[in-house]
Formats: structure tokens, C-alpha cells, sequence
């Protein structure tokens, strides 16, 4: 998950940001309301952690001048204000949840789980093509019943692969839909980490993951993922049984 993390106590963000990492989320940080709306407004993350106390533009100003642009992004509210009508206002202008400074870290986690729950209440969890099934709430992914370990990006670009059900999908629209970059860029970044998954879902611990790859190169088009009608074509194409 793309995590924007809004928040001027350096500390803390440090604690936070070590927090959601280890946990598999991809964190961005902002010290600022004025950034923190810029940033929402251009990379759409799907959550954000805001503080209401920000220099140059407060949290409740950031969530009114967001008003109605939050659907892609989940809203967690931390603060420092003991006021009941700002937390109150708060969560009329759009955010999931509030939590008053200092917290507990165990609480945090579980506010900030529940929230991730509830987004993906409407989602499917799931994701299966073949043999490899995606969690998309756990951020967990197996094949073949094996549990393959993914880097972040690596998990965001399969994740991608598969929720397009198997259309070619370019390296430009990658480019931007996952890295949020200009499709200008001239950067191979695509093309790196997709070598890097081809590897680590290699079938089989004696393949050469080229021999079968589950992401197919469309010659001038870009990536998808080959498509098997069962376990029997995967032996098949493997030379398992012949």
C-alpha cells in the first residue's frame, strides 16, 4: 500500500515510517499541509496519516481543500489537540479514523489495520492466475502453495499484472500507474523489475526461469501474464511426466 505520512515531529515520522515499512507499505513523507495536499492531488495514495498540527497549512485545512478528491485515499488523523470539535470536524471532512498524541503503537496498528480492512471491504482480496495467488491485504504471495518473497515495488508491479486479467499491459502505463512517473522518463526501471520477478516465480527449482516465464514480453506492446488453462499445461510446457 502507497502511504503518504504527513507530520513535522521528525521522531516520530522515523518511528512510523520504520513501522509501516517493515510491514510491507510503501511510505512518503511530508512535513507540511501545503505538500501534503500537492502530493494527494498528483499520486493519489492510498492512505494517508495526517497530522493536524502542520506549519504553513493545519490538517483541517489539508482535509477542506481535499474535500470530495479523498476516494482513492483512506484518511488517518493523528493529533495533539484534546478538542472534541476538531476531531469532530475532522471526521466530517472526509477522514477514516482520529487518534489523540501520545498512542500507543499497538493501538495504532490496530486502528490503522481496520481501516485497511474496511478499504478493502469493496475489493477483491484475492488475486489468482495459475498457480500464484496474491493477497492483496496481507501483501502476501505464493506459488504453486511456495511463498515467494517480494520487495515492495516488485509486489506492486504483480499486484498490477494481475489485476488487468491478463491484457498486455505497456511499459508506459506501468511506468506511471506504478512508479507515478512521466512515461518520458527514459528510465529501464520497468524492464529491471520485471527481470526481477520473472526470477523469483520461476517454476520449479531446476528452471531456468526463461524456459517458462509467467510474464510473457509482447513484442512492441509490453508485459502480460501467459495464460495456462490448467495445471496439466504447466507440466506440459515444463516437460514434467514426458
Amino acid at each position: 500500500m502507497q502511504v503518504l505520512l504527513v507530520e513535522d515531529d521528525v521522531a516520530l515520522v522515523g518511528l512510523l515510517k520504520s513501522n509501516l515499512t517493515l510491514r510491507g507499505h510503501e511510505v512518503c513523507c511530508v512535513s507540511d499541509g501545503v505538500s501534503a495536499v500537492q502530493h494527494v492531488l498528483e499520486h493519489t495514495p492510498e492512505m494517508m496519516i495526517l497530522d493536524l498540527g502542520l506549519p504553513m497549512m493545519d490538517g483541517l485545512e489539508v482535509l477542506g481543500l481535499l474535500k470530495g478528491r479523498l476516494q482513492g485515499t483512506s484518511v488517518m488523523v493523528l493529533t495533539a489537540r484534546v478538542s472534541l470539535a476538531d476531531r469532530i470536524r475532522a471526521l466530517e471532512l472526509g477522514a477514516d479514523d482520529c487518534m489523540i498524541k501520545p498512542f500507543s503503537f499497538r493501538e495504532f496498528q490496530a486502528r490503522y489495520d481496520a481501516i485497511t480492512r474496511r478499504r478493502g471491504a469493496g475489493e477483491e482480496v484475492l488475486l489468482q492466475h495459475a498457480d500464484i495467488t496474491l493477497n492483496r491485504v496481507r501483501r502476501r504471495v505464493s506459488r504453486a502453495g511456495c511463498t515467494v518473497d517480494l520487495t515492495v515495488k516488485e509486489f506492486a508491479v504483480l499486484e498490477y499484472l494481475m489485476l488487468q486479467s491478463g491484457r498486455c499491459v505497456s511499459r508506459e502505463e506501468l511506468l506511471r500507474e506504478v512508479w507515478s512517473m512521466s512515461p518520458e522518463s527514459g528510465t529501464n526501471v520497468v524492464d529491471v523489475y520485471i527481470n526481477y520477478l520473472r526470477k523469483k516465480l520461476a517454476y520449479g527449482a531446476t528452471m531456468e526461469p526463461r524456459e517458462l516465464s509467467i510474464i510473457e514480453t509482447v513484442r512492441g506492446a509490453g508485459y502480460c501474464l501467459r495464460r495456462f488453462q490448467s495445471m496439466a499445461q504447466i507440466d506440459h510446457e515444463l516437460g514434467v511426466g514426458a
